[in-house]
């Protein structure tokens, strides 16, 4: 008695992996239904947040900053159709992502600066001088 089997029906998802493998929309968009990466660097005079968002434009990403949350967020929608003779072909594409970031207090949230440049979105958030920060109150 053999613990090995061997299956030699073929199998009935290779009848379909050649038709929606060549999608060129499926595959220029495959990475696009995920989070983007980030960095976070702190320096002494500023925080950068790098976000890798390869393929859309600066026109794609919504940056929002509401009681010190900033937000970074994105959706898009795309359809194609191919008829031939013998088949029809719909394809859809939906994509949103949204990141939120609880700043500090001591941030300079109105000299907030974004940029985008080679697929990478760098946001640069300044902190407050010190002075901004400390108070001294007088007793009167």
């Amino acid at each position: 008695m053999s613990l090995v089997k061997f299956n030699h029906r073929p199998r009935i998802n290779s009848l379909f992996d050649d038709f929606f493998s060549h999608s060129e929309m499926l595959d220029a968009n495959y990475n696009k239904n995920t989070v983007p990466a980030v960095n976070v660097k702190e320096t002494d005079k500023a925080f950068t947040i790098e976000l890798a968002v390869p393929g859309m434009k600066k026109e794609d990403l919504n940056i929002e900053l509401d009681n010190n949350k900033l937000t970074i967020s994105n959706e898009q929608e795309e359809s194609k159709e191919e008829e031939t003779e013998k088949y029809t072909r719909r394809e859809f594409m939906y994509s949103k992502f949204q990141r939120t970031f609880n700043l500090p207090k001591e941030v300079d949230s109105k000299n907030i600066k974004g940029d985008y440049q080679n697929g990478i979105l760098n946001i640069t958030i300044p902190k407050m001088k010190e002075s901004n920060l400390t108070k001294k109150i007088t007793i009167a």
